[in-house]
């Protein structure tokens, strides 16, 4: 497969070099930083540098698109009108779901097929197996592409945007956890107790995340304001200990929008909502949009 690379940096370099020991031909480079360092990298990818989109588009069976999120929308702008009749377009940048659905939009209008490909992990970490999401109409093409390189990849159904909206769905998730981890441990070992603490969170192992999800979807409903409670005294712990508790103030604030909503409820007449993630998380959104 013949690719034309538009951006060269961590996340394009890597993929050149795994494509390029996977037997595909790199036919350019698009990069703006056109230094010796860079020609270098060029060459030893085995491809030409240019400085912006051209001609040179035309050899290309796919166009991967690897530039910072806030340019990756002019750059498949400027692509477009290079590239042949059934080439692809896929865009492996951090652009907004917004800016992924004006340029497939775009790219439709020009007959030619995009893919929002989202690298759902750390480049830095794993490399070309980091795993990638794919959503749009060159997906299968894209995914021969990514799997040749060694790189799980998986299409969804849904249009272009949709993967990137999940791999952010995601780190609300996994940051968020992230944070979580950061505070508790801090604190935990301060106090000397992360090593007990790790054995009394032991009981979360036994069940799969997603279900843990929803049974706190579930029964938040239903406890939020005794909860709330809780979050105060743990806050205190931290305060306590002299920590600052940043995770902490946004989870009681959570509390206390969801502890304020069931008293308005209450307030108004029975509260009372189906046991089913569907139906709590219906109610839980109307307190999230209000304002």
């Amino acid at each position: 497969m013949k690719i034309a690379l538009m951006g060269c940096g961590e996340v394009g370099s890597c993929y050149a070099q795994a494509w390029g020991a996977a037997g595909h031909t790199l036919v350019g480079i698009c990069e703006l930083r056109q230094d010796e360092e860079m020609a270098e990298r060029a060459r030893r990818h085995g491809a030409a540098l240019h400085a912006e989109p051209g001609a040179w588009l035309g050899e290309a069976d796919i166009v991967v698109s690897a530039v910072y999120g806030h340019a990756a929308l002019e750059m498949a702008r400027q692509s477009f009108p290079h590239m042949r009749q059934g080439a692809v377009y896929a865009d492996f940048t951090t652009a907004s779901a917004p800016d992924m659905q004006a340029a497939a939009a775009a790219a439709s209008e020009r007959n030619t097929d995009f893919t929002d490909v989202a690298i759902m992990g750390a480049i830095a970490l794993l490399a070309e197996r980091t795993p990638l999401l794919c959503a749009g109409t060159g997906t299968d093409a894209v995914l021969r592409l990514a799997e040749s390189g060694g790189a799980p990849a998986r299409a969804i159904q849904g249009a272009a945007g949709d993967a990137v909206r999940l791999k952010l769905l995601r780190s609300i998730m996994t940051k968020g956890m992230e944070s979580l981890a950061v505070e508790c441990l801090v604190a935990a070992e301060s106090m000397g107790l992360r090593t007990s603490l790790y054995e009394v969170l032991a009981d979360i192992d036994q069940t799969p995340l997603t279900a843990f999800m929803d049974s706190f979807v579930r029964s938040h409903v239903l406890h939020a304001q005794r909860r709330q409670a809780e979050v105060r005294e743990a806050r205190e712990q931290l305060l306590e200990a002299g920590l600052e508790p940043l995770v902490l103030d946004g989870v009681e604030r959570l509390f206390s929008r969801t502890s304020k909503g069931i008293q308005a409820a209450r307030a108004d007449g029975d509260f009372k909502l189906p046991d089913s993630v569907e139906a709590r998380l219906a109610w839980l959104t109307t307190l999230a949009r209000e304002r």
